[in-house]
Protein backbone atom coordinates (compact mmCIF):
# COMPACT_ATOMS: atom_id res chain seq x y z
CA UNK A 1 0.00 0.00 0.00
CA UNK A 2 1.19 3.36 -1.01
CA UNK A 3 1.54 6.20 0.90
CA UNK A 4 -0.91 9.51 -0.07
CA UNK A 5 -1.28 12.83 0.43
CA UNK A 6 -3.57 12.23 3.40
CA UNK A 7 -1.34 9.83 5.42
CA UNK A 8 2.35 11.20 4.38
CA UNK A 9 4.72 11.45 7.37
CA UNK A 10 6.20 14.47 5.99
CA UNK A 11 4.28 17.16 4.22
CA UNK A 12 6.33 20.20 3.94
CA UNK A 13 9.20 22.43 5.11
CA UNK A 14 8.92 26.15 4.52
CA UNK A 15 11.71 28.77 5.94
CA UNK A 16 11.52 31.15 8.38
CA UNK A 17 13.00 33.88 6.50
CA UNK A 18 11.68 37.03 9.38
CA UNK A 19 13.53 35.27 11.46
CA UNK A 20 17.44 35.47 9.87
CA UNK A 21 19.14 38.63 10.39
CA UNK A 22 21.49 37.80 7.58
CA UNK A 23 21.98 36.14 4.47
CA UNK A 24 25.78 36.94 3.98
CA UNK A 25 26.72 34.38 6.75
CA UNK A 26 26.47 30.48 6.46
CA UNK A 27 24.55 28.81 6.19
CA UNK A 28 22.34 31.46 5.17
CA UNK A 29 24.55 32.44 2.37
CA UNK A 30 23.70 29.29 -0.01
CA UNK A 31 22.13 29.20 -2.74
CA UNK A 32 19.39 26.92 -0.95
CA UNK A 33 18.80 29.78 1.63
CA UNK A 34 18.38 32.35 -0.60
CA UNK A 35 16.04 31.28 -2.70
CA UNK A 36 14.19 28.86 -0.81
CA UNK A 37 10.74 27.99 -2.08
CA UNK A 38 8.64 26.32 0.06
CA UNK A 39 8.91 22.53 -0.69
CA UNK A 40 5.52 19.80 -0.66
CA UNK A 41 7.17 16.81 -0.50
CA UNK A 42 5.92 13.99 -2.42
CA UNK A 43 4.04 11.13 -0.13
CA UNK A 44 6.53 8.32 -1.68
CA UNK A 45 10.12 10.01 -2.84
CA UNK A 46 11.34 13.46 -3.13
CA UNK A 47 14.76 13.94 -4.68
CA UNK A 48 16.71 17.17 -3.51
CA UNK A 49 19.36 17.48 -6.36
CA UNK A 50 22.05 20.45 -7.65
CA UNK A 51 25.81 20.98 -8.37
CA UNK A 52 28.27 21.33 -5.32
CA UNK A 53 27.97 23.97 -3.41
CA UNK A 54 23.78 25.05 -4.18
CA UNK A 55 23.13 23.88 -0.41
CA UNK A 56 21.53 20.19 -0.43
CA UNK A 57 23.49 18.31 2.07
CA UNK A 58 22.95 21.50 4.78
CA UNK A 59 19.27 21.45 4.06
CA UNK A 60 18.67 17.89 4.44
CA UNK A 61 20.89 17.69 7.52
CA UNK A 62 18.61 20.79 9.01
CA UNK A 63 15.65 18.47 7.69
CA UNK A 64 16.65 15.39 10.22
CA UNK A 65 17.80 17.71 13.53
CA UNK A 66 14.56 19.20 12.78
CA UNK A 67 12.58 15.91 13.15
CA UNK A 68 15.29 14.43 15.91
CA UNK A 69 17.93 12.85 14.11
CA UNK A 70 21.47 12.67 15.21
CA UNK A 71 23.35 15.64 12.80
CA UNK A 72 25.65 12.31 11.32
CA UNK A 73 23.34 10.14 10.94
CA UNK A 74 21.12 6.65 12.45
CA UNK A 75 17.91 6.21 14.32
CA UNK A 76 15.99 8.44 16.35
CA UNK A 77 17.79 6.89 19.16
CA UNK A 78 21.58 7.59 18.32
CA UNK A 79 23.05 10.55 19.83
CA UNK A 80 26.63 10.93 19.40
CA UNK A 81 29.13 13.45 17.89
CA UNK A 82 32.22 12.68 16.17
CA UNK A 83 32.87 16.23 15.37
CA UNK A 84 30.33 19.19 15.58
CA UNK A 85 30.33 20.96 12.32
CA UNK A 86 26.32 21.08 11.39
CA UNK A 87 24.57 24.37 10.95
CA UNK A 88 22.23 25.92 12.38
CA UNK A 89 19.67 25.83 9.77
CA UNK A 90 17.04 23.66 11.69
CA UNK A 91 15.61 26.40 13.80
CA UNK A 92 14.90 28.51 10.46
CA UNK A 93 12.93 25.52 9.23
CA UNK A 94 9.02 25.19 10.03
CA UNK A 95 8.61 21.47 9.29
CA UNK A 96 4.96 20.64 9.00
CA UNK A 97 4.73 16.74 9.50
CA UNK A 98 1.67 14.46 8.87
CA UNK A 99 -1.41 13.24 11.22
CA UNK A 100 0.89 9.58 10.49
CA UNK A 101 3.77 8.70 12.82
CA UNK A 102 6.16 6.56 11.05
CA UNK A 103 7.54 3.26 12.57
CA UNK A 104 10.66 3.26 11.18
CA UNK A 105 13.22 5.90 10.72
CA UNK A 106 16.75 6.59 9.57
CA UNK A 107 18.48 9.81 8.50
CA UNK A 108 21.52 7.85 6.44
CA UNK A 109 24.32 10.32 5.64
CA UNK A 110 27.32 8.83 3.54
CA UNK A 111 29.83 10.94 4.79
CA UNK A 112 29.58 10.35 8.14
CA UNK A 113 28.45 6.84 8.48
CA UNK A 114 31.97 5.06 9.18
CA UNK A 115 30.78 7.21 12.31
CA UNK A 116 27.42 5.68 13.00
CA UNK A 117 29.21 2.35 12.64
CA UNK A 118 31.79 2.92 15.18
CA UNK A 119 29.09 4.19 17.36
CA UNK A 120 26.94 0.22 16.50
CA UNK A 121 30.27 -1.45 17.69
CA UNK A 122 30.64 0.73 20.69
CA UNK A 123 27.07 0.36 22.15
CA UNK A 124 27.23 -3.36 21.50
CA UNK A 125 30.49 -3.70 23.84
CA UNK A 126 28.17 -1.60 26.45
CA UNK A 127 25.00 -3.03 25.84
CA UNK A 128 23.72 -6.57 27.55
CA UNK A 129 21.32 -8.86 25.35
CA UNK A 130 20.78 -8.09 22.13
CA UNK A 131 22.84 -6.88 19.45
CA UNK A 132 22.52 -3.46 17.76
CA UNK A 133 24.25 -4.75 14.79
CA UNK A 134 21.79 -7.83 14.72
CA UNK A 135 19.71 -5.74 12.62
CA UNK A 136 22.05 -5.04 9.79
CA UNK A 137 22.64 -8.32 9.09
CA UNK A 138 24.42 -9.28 11.91
CA UNK A 139 28.23 -8.44 10.29
CA UNK A 140 30.16 -5.68 11.45
CA UNK A 141 30.02 -2.60 8.98
CA UNK A 142 33.50 -1.97 9.60
CA UNK A 143 34.08 -5.74 8.07
CA UNK A 144 32.96 -5.26 4.92
CA UNK A 145 33.61 -2.43 2.36
CA UNK A 146 31.85 0.83 1.97
CA UNK A 147 29.36 -0.46 -0.47
CA UNK A 148 28.31 -3.41 1.73
CA UNK A 149 27.95 -1.31 4.67
CA UNK A 150 25.77 0.94 2.81
CA UNK A 151 23.66 -1.54 1.76
CA UNK A 152 23.59 -3.61 4.52
CA UNK A 153 21.57 -0.88 6.07
CA UNK A 154 19.19 -0.41 3.17
CA UNK A 155 18.23 -3.88 3.52
CA UNK A 156 18.21 -5.05 7.09
CA UNK A 157 17.74 -2.07 8.95
CA UNK A 158 15.29 0.12 6.90
CA UNK A 159 11.99 -1.64 7.18
CA UNK A 160 8.24 -1.08 6.66
CA UNK A 161 6.19 2.21 7.55
CA UNK A 162 9.39 4.52 7.59
CA UNK A 163 10.92 7.90 7.17
CA UNK A 164 14.36 7.56 5.67
CA UNK A 165 16.22 10.77 4.57
CA UNK A 166 19.15 9.73 2.72
CA UNK A 167 21.85 12.04 1.57
CA UNK A 168 24.14 10.56 -1.30
CA UNK A 169 23.32 7.01 -0.57
CA UNK A 170 25.14 6.60 -4.34
CA UNK A 171 29.20 7.26 -2.74
CA UNK A 172 29.89 4.18 -2.49
CA UNK A 173 28.10 2.11 -4.98
CA UNK A 174 28.45 0.38 -8.36
CA UNK A 175 25.84 1.06 -11.22
CA UNK A 176 24.04 -2.26 -10.32
CA UNK A 177 23.84 -1.67 -6.25
CA UNK A 178 22.47 1.64 -7.21
CA UNK A 179 19.75 -0.43 -9.38
CA UNK A 180 19.16 -2.44 -6.55
CA UNK A 181 18.90 0.44 -3.99
CA UNK A 182 15.94 1.48 -6.57
CA UNK A 183 14.60 -1.80 -6.24
CA UNK A 184 14.57 -1.54 -2.72
CA UNK A 185 13.07 1.94 -2.48
CA UNK A 186 10.02 0.95 -4.30
CA UNK A 187 9.90 -2.44 -2.36
CA UNK A 188 9.18 -0.25 0.73
CA UNK A 189 7.23 2.58 -0.72
CA UNK A 190 5.10 -0.19 -1.25
CA UNK A 191 5.07 -0.98 2.39
CA UNK A 192 3.58 2.49 3.01
CA UNK A 193 7.52 4.37 3.11
CA UNK A 194 8.45 8.02 2.01
CA UNK A 195 11.80 8.96 0.83
CA UNK A 196 13.71 12.28 1.32
CA UNK A 197 16.80 11.99 -0.89
CA UNK A 198 19.64 14.20 -2.17
CA UNK A 199 21.84 12.47 -4.66
CA UNK A 200 24.15 13.25 -8.04
CA UNK A 201 23.05 9.78 -9.38
CA UNK A 202 20.32 9.92 -12.43
CA UNK A 203 20.15 6.24 -11.55
CA UNK A 204 19.02 6.76 -8.38
CA UNK A 205 16.79 9.50 -8.80
CA UNK A 206 15.43 7.44 -11.67
CA UNK A 207 12.30 6.31 -9.36
CA UNK A 208 9.12 6.85 -11.62
CA UNK A 209 6.44 9.51 -10.36
CA UNK A 210 8.83 11.11 -7.68
CA UNK A 211 8.87 14.83 -7.31
CA UNK A 212 12.78 15.89 -8.73
CA UNK A 213 13.58 19.52 -6.93
CA UNK A 214 16.54 20.92 -9.02
CA UNK A 215 18.56 23.56 -7.08
CA UNK A 216 20.81 26.32 -8.88
CA UNK A 217 22.08 29.76 -8.17
CA UNK A 218 18.84 31.35 -9.67
CA UNK A 219 16.34 29.13 -7.17
CA UNK A 220 14.38 25.98 -7.08
CA UNK A 221 13.08 23.92 -9.95
CA UNK A 222 10.84 21.03 -10.17
CA UNK A 223 11.75 18.84 -12.91
CA UNK A 224 11.41 15.57 -15.03
CA UNK A 225 14.70 13.32 -14.55
CA UNK A 226 15.30 13.99 -18.41
CA UNK A 227 15.49 17.67 -18.01
CA UNK A 228 18.07 18.04 -14.83
CA UNK A 229 21.47 18.43 -15.63
CA UNK A 230 22.91 15.34 -14.00
CA UNK A 231 20.97 13.19 -16.82
CA UNK A 232 21.96 15.63 -20.04
CA UNK A 233 25.42 15.82 -18.76
CA UNK A 234 26.05 11.89 -18.63
CA UNK A 235 23.47 11.69 -21.63
CA UNK A 236 25.78 14.18 -23.97
CA UNK A 237 28.81 12.22 -22.67
CA UNK A 238 27.94 8.32 -23.91
CA UNK A 239 26.16 9.56 -26.92
CA UNK A 240 29.22 11.76 -28.14
CA UNK A 241 32.06 10.43 -26.02
CA UNK A 242 34.82 11.46 -28.23
CA UNK A 243 33.70 14.78 -29.32
CA UNK A 244 33.08 15.24 -25.79
CA UNK A 245 36.20 13.95 -24.38
CA UNK A 246 38.31 16.01 -27.75
CA UNK A 247 37.34 19.34 -26.18
CA UNK A 248 38.20 18.15 -22.74
CA UNK A 249 40.99 16.87 -23.08
CA UNK A 250 42.72 19.02 -25.87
Amino acid sequence: MLLDKDTQYLKSIDLKRESIVSFQTFPFNLPVVQEFEKIDFHPNVTYVIGENGMGKSTLLEAIAIGLGFNPEGGTLNFNFSSYDSHSDLHHYLRIAKGGYRPKNSFFFRAESFYNVATHIEELDKEILGGRIIDSYGGKSLHEQSHGESFFAAFIHRFGENGLYILDEPEAALSPLRQLSMLSRIHELVNEESQFIISTHSPIIMAYPNAKIIQLTEEGMEELALEETGHYKTMKSFFEDRERLLHHLLK
